[in-house]
Protein backbone atom coordinates (compact mmCIF):
# COMPACT_ATOMS: atom_id res chain seq x y z
CA UNK A 1 0.00 0.00 0.00
CA UNK A 2 2.51 2.10 0.94
CA UNK A 3 4.62 2.12 -2.57
CA UNK A 4 1.60 2.58 -4.61
CA UNK A 5 0.67 5.49 -2.55
CA UNK A 6 4.01 6.76 -3.17
CA UNK A 7 3.77 6.03 -7.04
CA UNK A 8 0.96 7.78 -6.94
CA UNK A 9 1.92 10.97 -5.45
CA UNK A 10 5.22 10.91 -8.00
CA UNK A 11 2.20 11.23 -10.76
CA UNK A 12 -0.01 13.88 -9.30
CA UNK A 13 0.09 17.17 -10.37
CA UNK A 14 1.66 20.08 -8.38
CA UNK A 15 -1.48 21.73 -7.81
CA UNK A 16 -5.09 20.70 -7.11
CA UNK A 17 -8.20 23.02 -6.52
CA UNK A 18 -10.42 20.25 -4.05
CA UNK A 19 -9.33 18.25 -1.65
CA UNK A 20 -9.24 14.88 -3.22
CA UNK A 21 -7.54 11.92 -2.60
CA UNK A 22 -6.37 9.16 -5.21
CA UNK A 23 -7.16 5.37 -4.65
CA UNK A 24 -6.69 3.86 -8.27
CA UNK A 25 -6.53 5.18 -11.75
CA UNK A 26 -8.21 8.59 -12.06
CA UNK A 27 -9.01 9.57 -16.08
CA UNK A 28 -9.13 6.48 -18.52
CA UNK A 29 -7.46 7.33 -21.97
CA UNK A 30 -10.59 7.26 -23.62
CA UNK A 31 -12.00 9.95 -21.30
CA UNK A 32 -9.03 12.39 -21.78
CA UNK A 33 -9.17 11.56 -25.53
CA UNK A 34 -12.20 11.96 -26.14
CA UNK A 35 -13.06 15.38 -25.22
CA UNK A 36 -9.72 16.34 -26.60
CA UNK A 37 -11.18 15.81 -29.68
CA UNK A 38 -13.55 17.43 -31.74
CA UNK A 39 -16.19 18.85 -31.20
CA UNK A 40 -15.07 19.88 -27.34
CA UNK A 41 -11.10 20.15 -27.81
CA UNK A 42 -10.88 21.23 -24.14
CA UNK A 43 -7.25 22.07 -23.88
CA UNK A 44 -7.17 24.23 -26.99
CA UNK A 45 -10.52 25.35 -27.63
CA UNK A 46 -10.90 29.57 -26.56
CA UNK A 47 -12.36 29.97 -22.70
CA UNK A 48 -14.86 32.29 -21.69
CA UNK A 49 -15.22 32.05 -17.46
CA UNK A 50 -15.13 34.28 -14.96
CA UNK A 51 -11.32 33.76 -14.36
CA UNK A 52 -10.67 34.61 -18.48
CA UNK A 53 -12.93 37.50 -18.26
CA UNK A 54 -11.17 38.79 -15.25
CA UNK A 55 -7.60 38.30 -16.91
CA UNK A 56 -8.75 40.20 -19.98
CA UNK A 57 -9.97 42.91 -17.90
CA UNK A 58 -6.93 43.34 -15.47
CA UNK A 59 -4.63 43.35 -19.69
CA UNK A 60 -6.88 46.32 -20.33
CA UNK A 61 -6.64 47.97 -17.11
CA UNK A 62 -9.90 47.93 -15.57
CA UNK A 63 -9.06 45.88 -12.63
CA UNK A 64 -5.87 45.96 -10.82
CA UNK A 65 -5.37 43.27 -8.17
CA UNK A 66 -4.02 44.33 -4.67
CA UNK A 67 -1.59 42.65 -3.19
CA UNK A 68 -1.03 42.12 0.95
CA UNK A 69 1.45 40.26 2.91
CA UNK A 70 -0.73 38.31 5.00
CA UNK A 71 -2.99 36.88 2.12
CA UNK A 72 -1.37 37.71 -1.23
CA UNK A 73 -3.76 38.57 -4.14
CA UNK A 74 -6.27 36.39 -1.91
CA UNK A 75 -8.87 39.06 -1.28
CA UNK A 76 -8.58 40.97 -3.91
CA UNK A 77 -9.25 37.85 -6.05
CA UNK A 78 -12.41 37.19 -4.20
CA UNK A 79 -14.15 40.44 -4.62
CA UNK A 80 -12.88 40.90 -8.64
CA UNK A 81 -15.32 37.41 -8.72
CA UNK A 82 -17.72 38.48 -6.61
CA UNK A 83 -16.87 35.21 -3.87
CA UNK A 84 -18.07 36.49 -0.60
CA UNK A 85 -15.98 35.64 2.40
CA UNK A 86 -18.18 33.79 4.23
CA UNK A 87 -18.58 30.88 1.75
CA UNK A 88 -15.31 30.19 3.92
CA UNK A 89 -14.70 26.70 4.63
CA UNK A 90 -11.34 25.16 6.25
CA UNK A 91 -9.47 21.43 5.38
CA UNK A 92 -7.11 20.39 7.04
CA UNK A 93 -6.53 16.60 5.72
CA UNK A 94 -3.06 16.53 3.38
CA UNK A 95 -5.42 16.06 0.16
CA UNK A 96 -4.34 18.76 -1.44
CA UNK A 97 -0.64 19.03 -3.27
CA UNK A 98 0.09 21.84 -1.15
CA UNK A 99 0.29 19.15 1.06
CA UNK A 100 3.39 19.89 3.05
CA UNK A 101 2.27 23.16 4.12
CA UNK A 102 -1.35 22.05 5.15
CA UNK A 103 -2.61 20.24 8.51
CA UNK A 104 -4.71 20.40 11.35
CA UNK A 105 -3.25 23.96 12.97
CA UNK A 106 -2.91 24.93 9.31
CA UNK A 107 -6.28 24.16 7.27
CA UNK A 108 -6.43 25.08 3.89
CA UNK A 109 -9.06 27.48 2.72
CA UNK A 110 -11.67 27.44 0.48
CA UNK A 111 -13.96 30.18 -1.03
CA UNK A 112 -16.70 29.56 -3.81
CA UNK A 113 -19.45 31.21 -5.40
CA UNK A 114 -22.13 29.45 -8.43
CA UNK A 115 -19.42 29.81 -10.55
CA UNK A 116 -16.05 29.53 -9.54
CA UNK A 117 -14.46 27.79 -6.61
CA UNK A 118 -10.60 29.45 -4.52
CA UNK A 119 -8.11 27.97 -2.84
CA UNK A 120 -5.29 29.38 -0.51
CA UNK A 121 -2.93 27.74 2.15
CA UNK A 122 -1.39 30.35 4.69
CA UNK A 123 2.18 30.71 3.00
CA UNK A 124 1.16 28.76 -0.17
CA UNK A 125 3.08 29.53 -3.69
CA UNK A 126 -0.24 29.98 -4.91
CA UNK A 127 -3.99 30.98 -5.62
CA UNK A 128 -5.63 28.00 -6.74
CA UNK A 129 -8.94 28.48 -8.69
CA UNK A 130 -11.69 26.12 -10.70
CA UNK A 131 -13.69 28.37 -12.82
CA UNK A 132 -16.47 27.36 -14.91
CA UNK A 133 -17.09 27.86 -18.77
CA UNK A 134 -20.50 27.00 -19.99
CA UNK A 135 -19.12 25.06 -22.71
CA UNK A 136 -16.14 23.42 -21.40
CA UNK A 137 -17.33 22.80 -17.59
CA UNK A 138 -14.37 23.51 -15.29
CA UNK A 139 -11.08 25.17 -15.87
CA UNK A 140 -8.59 25.03 -12.95
CA UNK A 141 -6.10 27.94 -12.58
CA UNK A 142 -3.11 29.18 -10.38
CA UNK A 143 -2.05 32.58 -9.61
CA UNK A 144 1.59 32.51 -8.16
CA UNK A 145 1.06 34.37 -4.39
CA UNK A 146 4.56 37.28 -6.22
CA UNK A 147 3.55 40.93 -6.36
CA UNK A 148 3.91 41.71 -9.95
CA UNK A 149 3.07 44.75 -12.05
CA UNK A 150 -0.04 42.41 -13.77
CA UNK A 151 -0.75 39.14 -12.14
CA UNK A 152 -1.58 36.27 -15.03
CA UNK A 153 -4.06 33.52 -14.03
CA UNK A 154 -1.93 30.34 -15.64
CA UNK A 155 -4.05 27.76 -16.99
CA UNK A 156 -3.25 24.47 -15.26
CA UNK A 157 -4.07 21.57 -17.60
CA UNK A 158 -1.91 19.20 -15.14
CA UNK A 159 -4.75 19.20 -12.48
CA UNK A 160 -6.73 16.71 -14.75
CA UNK A 161 -4.91 14.09 -13.59
CA UNK A 162 -7.37 14.39 -10.45
CA UNK A 163 -10.33 16.25 -11.66
CA UNK A 164 -11.14 13.79 -14.69
CA UNK A 165 -12.54 10.37 -13.11
CA UNK A 166 -15.25 7.96 -14.32
CA UNK A 167 -16.14 7.62 -10.49
CA UNK A 168 -15.66 11.17 -9.24
CA UNK A 169 -16.60 13.45 -11.93
CA UNK A 170 -17.97 11.15 -14.31
CA UNK A 171 -15.08 10.89 -16.62
CA UNK A 172 -15.67 14.81 -17.50
CA UNK A 173 -13.06 17.76 -16.37
CA UNK A 174 -15.00 18.26 -12.77
CA UNK A 175 -15.36 19.37 -8.99
CA UNK A 176 -15.42 17.07 -6.25
CA UNK A 177 -15.63 16.70 -2.11
CA UNK A 178 -13.46 13.95 -0.68
CA UNK A 179 -14.24 12.88 2.95
CA UNK A 180 -11.07 10.88 4.62
CA UNK A 181 -9.80 9.59 7.93
CA UNK A 182 -6.89 12.24 9.00
CA UNK A 183 -4.62 11.60 11.37
CA UNK A 184 -3.39 13.99 14.07
CA UNK A 185 -0.89 15.39 11.25
CA UNK A 186 -3.45 15.67 8.88
CA UNK A 187 -2.61 12.20 6.90
CA UNK A 188 -5.10 10.28 5.74
CA UNK A 189 -5.34 7.04 6.50
CA UNK A 190 -6.11 5.45 3.01
CA UNK A 191 -6.59 2.17 4.11
CA UNK A 192 -9.26 2.82 6.19
CA UNK A 193 -11.38 4.02 2.99
CA UNK A 194 -12.65 7.64 1.23
CA UNK A 195 -16.39 8.91 0.04
CA UNK A 196 -16.81 11.24 -2.15
CA UNK A 197 -19.98 13.64 -1.03
CA UNK A 198 -22.51 15.09 -2.19
CA UNK A 199 -26.49 15.67 -1.24
CA UNK A 200 -26.86 12.40 -1.56
CA UNK A 201 -24.15 10.61 1.18
CA UNK A 202 -25.33 9.69 4.43
CA UNK A 203 -24.44 12.34 6.72
CA UNK A 204 -22.19 10.32 8.91
CA UNK A 205 -19.60 9.62 5.77
CA UNK A 206 -19.29 13.71 5.17
CA UNK A 207 -16.55 16.05 6.05
CA UNK A 208 -13.57 13.96 7.13
CA UNK A 209 -10.70 16.30 7.22
CA UNK A 210 -12.66 19.42 7.61
CA UNK A 211 -13.75 21.47 10.05
CA UNK A 212 -17.28 21.93 10.39
CA UNK A 213 -18.79 24.75 12.47
CA UNK A 214 -21.98 24.87 13.08
CA UNK A 215 -25.60 23.47 14.94
CA UNK A 216 -26.69 20.02 13.53
CA UNK A 217 -28.58 18.29 16.89
CA UNK A 218 -28.78 14.82 17.00
CA UNK A 219 -27.06 14.38 13.31
CA UNK A 220 -23.00 13.12 13.32
CA UNK A 221 -20.41 13.58 10.37
CA UNK A 222 -16.92 13.08 10.63
CA UNK A 223 -15.45 16.54 10.70
CA UNK A 224 -13.14 18.54 13.22
CA UNK A 225 -12.04 14.70 14.23
CA UNK A 226 -8.49 13.14 13.48
CA UNK A 227 -7.61 9.35 13.98
CA UNK A 228 -4.65 7.36 15.38
CA UNK A 229 -4.57 4.31 12.75
CA UNK A 230 -6.92 2.49 10.25
CA UNK A 231 -8.35 0.12 13.50
CA UNK A 232 -9.68 3.50 15.66
CA UNK A 233 -10.96 4.29 12.14
CA UNK A 234 -13.60 1.75 12.81
CA UNK A 235 -14.87 3.71 15.92
CA UNK A 236 -14.46 6.82 15.04
CA UNK A 237 -15.43 9.36 17.50
CA UNK A 238 -17.94 11.53 15.79
CA UNK A 239 -19.17 13.10 18.46
CA UNK A 240 -16.09 14.82 19.74
CA UNK A 241 -16.75 16.70 16.39
CA UNK A 242 -20.31 17.78 16.68
CA UNK A 243 -22.20 21.32 17.42
CA UNK A 244 -18.15 22.59 16.79
CA UNK A 245 -19.34 26.68 16.70
CA UNK A 246 -15.88 28.02 17.02
CA UNK A 247 -12.01 27.00 16.53
CA UNK A 248 -10.35 28.74 19.05
CA UNK A 249 -7.52 26.61 20.40
CA UNK A 250 -7.49 24.48 16.94
CA UNK A 251 -6.36 27.62 14.37
CA UNK A 252 -4.69 30.77 14.51
CA UNK A 253 -7.72 32.52 13.36
CA UNK A 254 -6.12 35.38 12.25
CA UNK A 255 -4.61 34.14 9.36
CA UNK A 256 -8.26 33.59 7.39
CA UNK A 257 -10.15 36.42 5.61
CA UNK A 258 -13.02 34.76 7.39
CA UNK A 259 -11.91 34.17 10.54
CA UNK A 260 -12.26 30.78 12.38
CA UNK A 261 -15.49 29.99 10.07
CA UNK A 262 -15.90 26.93 8.04
CA UNK A 263 -19.54 27.06 7.87
CA UNK A 264 -22.02 24.22 8.11
CA UNK A 265 -24.30 25.61 5.51
CA UNK A 266 -21.74 26.60 3.10
CA UNK A 267 -20.55 22.76 2.94
CA UNK A 268 -24.05 21.76 2.36
CA UNK A 269 -24.78 24.06 -0.61
CA UNK A 270 -21.00 23.70 -2.37
CA UNK A 271 -21.29 19.28 -1.77
CA UNK A 272 -24.24 19.87 -3.73
CA UNK A 273 -23.00 22.58 -6.52
CA UNK A 274 -19.56 20.37 -6.94
CA UNK A 275 -21.92 17.19 -8.56
CA UNK A 276 -24.35 19.52 -10.29
CA UNK A 277 -21.61 21.13 -12.32
CA UNK A 278 -20.03 17.51 -13.28
CA UNK A 279 -23.57 16.29 -14.39
CA UNK A 280 -24.28 19.56 -16.08
CA UNK A 281 -20.68 18.77 -17.77
CA UNK A 282 -21.20 15.35 -18.92
CA UNK A 283 -24.54 15.89 -20.44
CA UNK A 284 -23.47 18.83 -22.50
CA UNK A 285 -20.36 16.29 -23.44
CA UNK A 286 -22.60 13.80 -24.21
CA UNK A 287 -24.69 15.01 -26.23
CA UNK A 288 -22.06 16.98 -28.66
CA UNK A 289 -20.42 13.36 -28.90
CA UNK A 290 -24.24 11.68 -30.16
CA UNK A 291 -24.84 14.37 -32.50
CA UNK A 292 -21.39 14.35 -33.95
CA UNK A 293 -21.25 10.48 -33.91
CA UNK A 294 -25.35 10.72 -35.45
CA UNK A 295 -23.96 13.07 -38.20
CA UNK A 296 -20.85 10.56 -39.06
CA UNK A 297 -23.44 8.06 -39.97
CA UNK A 298 -25.98 9.49 -41.36
CA UNK A 299 -23.73 10.77 -43.93
CA UNK A 300 -22.13 7.47 -44.19
CA UNK A 301 -25.43 6.13 -45.03
CA UNK A 302 -26.14 8.98 -47.85
CA UNK A 303 -28.76 11.04 -45.66
CA UNK A 304 -28.99 14.60 -44.21
CA UNK A 305 -26.70 15.34 -41.41
CA UNK A 306 -29.48 16.50 -39.02
CA UNK A 307 -31.71 13.32 -39.59
CA UNK A 308 -32.75 12.36 -35.50
CA UNK A 309 -31.64 8.76 -35.01
CA UNK A 310 -33.47 6.97 -32.39
CA UNK A 311 -29.37 6.13 -30.87
CA UNK A 312 -29.08 9.72 -30.23
CA UNK A 313 -32.03 10.43 -28.67
CA UNK A 314 -31.62 7.34 -25.99
CA UNK A 315 -28.12 8.86 -25.47
CA UNK A 316 -29.14 12.26 -24.66
CA UNK A 317 -32.00 10.63 -22.25
CA UNK A 318 -29.33 8.56 -20.52
CA UNK A 319 -27.78 11.86 -19.48
CA UNK A 320 -30.38 13.99 -18.95
CA UNK A 321 -32.49 11.98 -16.54
CA UNK A 322 -29.37 11.77 -13.36
CA UNK A 323 -29.47 15.83 -14.45
CA UNK A 324 -32.51 15.98 -13.68
CA UNK A 325 -32.68 13.64 -10.68
CA UNK A 326 -30.06 15.83 -8.99
CA UNK A 327 -31.45 19.12 -10.17
CA UNK A 328 -34.87 18.45 -8.14
CA UNK A 329 -32.71 16.75 -5.17
CA UNK A 330 -34.16 13.35 -5.47
CA UNK A 331 -32.20 10.88 -3.24
CA UNK A 332 -31.25 14.09 -0.81
CA UNK A 333 -29.87 12.82 2.43
CA UNK A 334 -32.85 14.25 4.85
CA UNK A 335 -32.00 16.71 7.51
CA UNK A 336 -32.99 14.88 11.12
CA UNK A 337 -32.57 18.03 12.80
CA UNK A 338 -32.11 21.70 12.12
CA UNK A 339 -28.80 23.24 10.93
CA UNK A 340 -27.39 26.58 12.01
CA UNK A 341 -24.13 27.55 10.63
CA UNK A 342 -21.71 29.84 12.34
CA UNK A 343 -20.85 33.17 9.57
CA UNK A 344 -23.72 34.93 7.40
CA UNK A 345 -23.26 32.57 4.07
CA UNK A 346 -26.86 31.35 4.66
CA UNK A 347 -27.91 35.01 4.95
CA UNK A 348 -25.54 36.17 1.90
CA UNK A 349 -26.27 33.20 -0.32
CA UNK A 350 -30.49 34.04 -0.23
CA UNK A 351 -29.74 37.33 -1.24
CA UNK A 352 -28.72 36.53 -4.14
CA UNK A 353 -32.07 35.99 -5.44
CA UNK A 354 -33.66 36.05 -8.41
CA UNK A 355 -37.12 36.08 -6.62
CA UNK A 356 -40.72 35.75 -8.15
CA UNK A 357 -43.53 38.40 -7.02
CA UNK A 358 -44.17 36.75 -3.67
CA UNK A 359 -41.05 37.40 -2.67
CA UNK A 360 -39.69 33.30 -3.46
CA UNK A 361 -36.53 32.31 -4.44
CA UNK A 362 -34.66 29.09 -5.50
CA UNK A 363 -32.11 30.12 -3.14
CA UNK A 364 -34.43 30.48 -0.29
CA UNK A 365 -33.03 27.89 2.51
CA UNK A 366 -34.80 25.05 4.27
CA UNK A 367 -32.29 23.77 6.65
CA UNK A 368 -34.75 22.22 8.88
CA UNK A 369 -35.79 18.79 6.71
CA UNK A 370 -33.56 19.65 4.01
CA UNK A 371 -31.43 22.11 2.19
CA UNK A 372 -33.46 24.37 0.27
CA UNK A 373 -36.98 25.77 0.85
CA UNK A 374 -38.16 25.06 -2.98
CA UNK A 375 -36.05 21.55 -3.80
CA UNK A 376 -34.26 22.72 -7.38
CA UNK A 377 -31.12 23.89 -7.91
CA UNK A 378 -30.57 27.60 -8.37
CA UNK A 379 -27.68 26.46 -10.79
CA UNK A 380 -31.04 25.69 -13.44
CA UNK A 381 -29.71 29.53 -13.74
CA UNK A 382 -25.88 29.22 -14.32
CA UNK A 383 -24.59 30.13 -17.64
CA UNK A 384 -23.10 26.26 -18.16
CA UNK A 385 -27.30 25.03 -17.86
CA UNK A 386 -28.07 28.11 -20.52
CA UNK A 387 -25.39 26.49 -23.06
CA UNK A 388 -26.39 23.08 -22.76
CA UNK A 389 -26.93 21.43 -26.18
CA UNK A 390 -30.38 22.71 -28.06
CA UNK A 391 -31.50 18.98 -27.77
CA UNK A 392 -30.33 18.84 -24.00
CA UNK A 393 -31.95 21.77 -23.05
CA UNK A 394 -35.08 20.87 -24.40
CA UNK A 395 -35.76 17.55 -23.09
CA UNK A 396 -34.50 19.08 -19.48
CA UNK A 397 -37.38 21.57 -19.93
CA UNK A 398 -39.68 19.20 -21.20
CA UNK A 399 -39.43 16.54 -18.62
CA UNK A 400 -39.28 19.18 -16.09
CA UNK A 401 -42.34 20.48 -17.20
CA UNK A 402 -44.42 17.20 -16.90
CA UNK A 403 -42.12 16.80 -13.19
CA UNK A 404 -44.10 20.06 -11.69
CA UNK A 405 -47.68 19.78 -13.51
CA UNK A 406 -47.66 16.58 -11.63
CA UNK A 407 -47.73 14.08 -15.35
CA UNK A 408 -44.67 12.17 -13.86
CA UNK A 409 -45.70 10.26 -10.39
CA UNK A 410 -42.54 7.82 -10.45
CA UNK A 411 -40.83 7.09 -7.41
CA UNK A 412 -38.03 8.94 -8.69
CA UNK A 413 -40.02 12.47 -7.87
CA UNK A 414 -41.61 11.20 -5.13
CA UNK A 415 -40.05 13.21 -2.39
CA UNK A 416 -41.57 16.81 -4.36
CA UNK A 417 -44.86 17.59 -2.83
CA UNK A 418 -47.96 19.28 -4.95
CA UNK A 419 -46.83 22.05 -3.15
CA UNK A 420 -43.42 22.12 -4.12
CA UNK A 421 -44.04 20.90 -7.83
CA UNK A 422 -46.41 24.25 -7.84
CA UNK A 423 -43.77 26.85 -6.36
CA UNK A 424 -40.91 25.54 -7.92
CA UNK A 425 -42.86 26.14 -11.25
CA UNK A 426 -44.43 29.17 -10.27
CA UNK A 427 -41.06 30.84 -8.95
CA UNK A 428 -39.23 29.76 -12.44
CA UNK A 429 -42.18 31.05 -14.71
CA UNK A 430 -41.50 34.29 -12.91
CA UNK A 431 -37.61 34.31 -12.92
CA UNK A 432 -36.06 32.28 -15.46
CA UNK A 433 -34.97 33.55 -19.18
CA UNK A 434 -35.49 30.93 -21.78
CA UNK A 435 -38.41 29.00 -20.64
CA UNK A 436 -40.76 27.32 -23.74
CA UNK A 437 -43.71 29.34 -24.06
CA UNK A 438 -45.93 25.92 -22.80
CA UNK A 439 -44.54 27.09 -19.57
CA UNK A 440 -46.91 29.44 -19.27
CA UNK A 441 -49.69 27.77 -19.72
CA UNK A 442 -52.04 26.72 -17.36
CA UNK A 443 -51.81 23.00 -16.40
CA UNK A 444 -54.33 20.70 -17.57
Amino acid sequence: MVAMYLARRLTQPRFCLLPLVVLGTVSTARATVEYEESPIHYSTAPVDDPVDGLQRRVARGEVQLAYDGAHGYLASVLRALDVPVSSQVLVFSKTSLQRDIISPRSPRALYFNDEVYVGWVPGGEVVEIASVDGRLGSIFYVLRQQRVDQPRFARAHECLQCHDSASMTGGVPGLMMRSVFPDGGGQPVLTAGTFVTDQTSPMGERWGGWYVTGKHGRMRHMGNVTVRSEEDAVNLDREAGANVTNLRGRIDESRYLGGGHSDLVALLVMEHQTQMHNLITRAAYATRFALRDEAAINQALGLEVTTRRPSTDSRIKAVAEPLLAYLLFSGETPLRDPVVGTSTFAQDYAARGPRDGQGRSLRDLDLRRRLLRYPCSPLIYSRAFDDLPEATRDYVYRRLWEILIGKDGTAVFAHLSRSDRQAIREILVATKRGLPSYWRQPPH
